[in-house]
């Protein structure tokens, strides 16, 4: 893949970059981003303090060890997108284009973040922490959680059919108020399902 420093991808005009790597240890702000389509690109241990993302494209594009949070995203393209040991605290995605919304988490602390009413099927989040994420009304068909911790997730008229929770921890999830048919629990989740009525199960 090319190689792109800060100041080459500020001067650069087009309106679409392809197989673009950037290296580790640079931080990106709202500026130095062209609103613009990023395909196959790469971006290794890379920072974005309070960038504004808005409107930009990235498709089949991975981020690794990058800092993403706070990260404004409104509508935001991320199809295809893959994001390893990232750091993405308190991410808005309900504000994304959700338009062929796709992507996998793997290592990543999404604390705080959302997706609200999203359509998020056959969604991976592995070895992630998601405490306190709020998946409201979104749509987990078949989706993962590998591994994952999630404490304070917030599950509420959330489908969740032929999902997977088997290797996760400390959610709660109530079988009245969220579709879980043919959904996938271990036993010693189970307590996570009776949250509701307080009782103890040893």
């Amino acid at each position: 893949m090319a190689s792109c420093t800060r100041n080459e991808i500020m001067i650069k005009n087009e309106r679409s970059f392809s197989e673009e790597e950037y290296h580790q240890g640079k931080t990106y702000f709202h500026e130095s981003l062209f609103k613009a389509d990023y395909e196959n690109c790469t971006f290794d241990t890379c920072t974005f303090p309070d960038a504004d993302a808005s409107d930009l494209s990235f498709v089949d594009c991975e981020f690794r060890n990058c800092d993403f949070s706070l990260v404004k995203v409104s509508n935001t393209a991320f199809r295809g997108v893959m994001f390893k040991n990232c750091k993405m605290l308190g991410l808005h995605f309900e504000n994304c284009n959700k338009f062929g919304l796709s992507a996998v988490f793997e290592g990543c602390q999404l604390n705080l973040s959302s997706f609200y009413k999203l359509n998020v099927k056959k969604t991976l989040f592995k070895d992630c922490n998601l405490l306190e994420v709020d998946f409201t009304e979104s749509n987990l068909t078949a989706s993962v959680f590998d591994t994952c911790n999630l404490s304070g997730a917030i599950f509420q008229n959330s489908i969740l059919e032929k999902a997977d929770f088997r290797t996760s921890y400390n959610y709660s999830v109530d079988p009245e108020t969220n579709r879980i048919r043919h959904a996938k629990f271990s036993m010693t989740g189970i307590a996570g399902l009776l949250d509701k009525y307080n009782i103890h199960i040893e």
